[in-house]
């Protein structure tokens, strides 16, 4: 089944990541941003299809006309966004922040709500559901750019954010800790041990892994992976090949309306970061990072009513 190879997959991807970061944490290699831009930029590459078919997704029977309406406000949404973020870095990279800890936690907690369906599997009570979903999005989000290194990989994409948490850095590692901890607790009460690797891997990742890897290979290798399986459940193409048990055809099957829309977020990046002309290697990855935050935007919101029916 496409859900458990996924599962698999992204498990096997981060813990990968995790022993490639600290081998080379031992070595002068670790410090070096060279390998983590080019890094990143792989696993945010992969990523960023996952979002787009939401067209679909939001309005999966309809006329043409309102598909190329949703595309154009999806498209405005995001353009406000790139600009919203360009402008005001600081504000918009927290504001940024606290939406993707959202979206992920609760995207991912949908993705084991939706498996253990499909697995005829007991589902988490509420209680638990929810501090999973708010530990799975805020350890892999918060951790890593709380780290004593995150400040030269700032420094490196832009200068603005080093500041980004102000004061408040030792409160947020405290409550992020905390759902932590209460979430292991409330998962071993209900015997959810594959859910218990899977926190610890992100948090193993969040805390090893240099932050531009750590959330580049959560971004591509984890959340875009297993959002990217939900869809097969509603992708018609995707079907017709779960149903002849091609669990690879039915993936690719999502994978394939989304390379375009790969091209142009790239290409986007590229362009901006050519008339910024300074550091290509820096600038380029900070101006994807800003149209993969962007996409977010319209991204959740189209999402949200899948994750909320996933969830109820």
């Amino acid at each position: 089944m496409v859900f458990n190879s996924v599962q698999k997959f992204s498990t096997l991807a981060v813990l990968l990541a995790i022993l490639i970061s600290g081998i080379l944490n031992l070595t002068s290699t670790g410090e070096s941003l060279g390998w983590q831009i080019g890094f990143a930029l792989v696993a945010l590459t992969l990523g960023i299809p996952h979002g787009a078919i939401d067209h679909l997704v939001a309005i999966p029977a309809t006329t043409k006309s309102k598909w190329y309406l949703l595309i154009f406000i999806y498209v405005v949404v995001a353009v406000i966004a790139v600009l919203a973020i360009l402008h005001w870095n600081k504000l918009g990279f927290q504001l940024v922040l606290v939406m993707s800890a959202l979206h992920f936690g609760f995207g991912d907690a949908a993705f084991i709500a939706e498996k253990d369906r499909l697995n005829e599997k007991r589902r988490m009570t509420f209680k638990t559901q929810t501090m999973f979903a708010i530990s799975s999005g805020v350890i892999p989000v918060f951790i890593p750019l709380l780290k004593d290194t995150t400040a030269s990989a700032l420094r490196e994409i832009n200068p603005v954010l080093i500041g980004w948490a102000s004061d408040v850095s030792p409160q947020i590692k405290f409550l992020v800790g905390f759902f932590y901890v209460a979430t292991l607790i409330l998962l071993l009460k209900e015997k959810r041990f594959r859910e218990m690797v899977d926190l610890t891997l992100l948090a193993g990742l969040a805390i090893i892994a240099p932050p531009l890897v750590s959330f580049a290979v959560y971004f591509g290798l984890w959340h875009a992976m297993r959002h990217t399986s939900r869809l097969t459940l509603i992708f018609p193409k995707a079907i017709k090949e779960a149903e002849r048990n091609s669990v690879k055809g039915s993936f690719i099957a999502v994978v394939v309306p989304g390379l375009p829309a790969l091209f142009g977020a790239l290409l986007v990046a590229l362009v901006i970061a050519l008339i910024d002309g300074k550091n290509l290697d820096g600038s380029y990855l900070w101006y994807l990072l800003v149209v993969v935050w962007a996409l977010t935007v319209p991204h959740m919101i189209v999402t949200s009513k899948l994750d909320q029916k996933a969830l109820a």
